[in-house]
């Protein structure tokens, strides 16, 4: 499965936590993120993420190009519903286009586990067939 790793500028040590934290499973996918976290993701884990521009400079869009053409299985979004920034990736794009496709999107640390902990258990199956 591709698995899609965006955190805002005040979530992105929560990022790399659950990322150590689930690191066996996210080794047996594909991973993508923006630039920054990607690197931050990296530097703790040492799984091989294909990261895009930083979130401000395009990455954001990046993600919503493979998005809209359903090259990703799951999005993991740690995004900080009280202080976002105006140069930080707007979640409301990625929620809408996540919608359109049928791909789960996790906005919390809470809906990331129990998507990581479902795709572990073979419950993202169905993410094939629907492609």
């Amino acid at each position: 499965m591709r698995i899609a790793l965006i955190a805002h500028d005040a979530r992105k040590k929560l990022m790399q936590n659950f990322c150590i934290a689930y690191r066996g499973i996210l080794a047996k996918n594909e991973l993508f993120a923006t630039g920054t976290t990607g690197r931050l993701v990296e530097e703790v884990t040492n799984l091989n993420i294909h990261k895009y521009l930083a979130g401000h400079l395009g990455g954001a869009q990046q993600l919503g190009v493979q998005i809209e053409s359903n090259d990703v299985d799951l999005v993991i979004f740690l995004r900080d519903p009280m202080t976002p920034k105006v140069h930080e990736p707007n979640i409301s794009d990625l929620c809408r286009l996540c919608d359109m496709h049928n791909i789960p999107i996790a906005t919390n640390l809470a809906s990331a586990v129990l998507l990581l902990k479902s795709l572990d258990r073979g419950d993202m199956e169905w993410r094939e067939i629907y492609k």
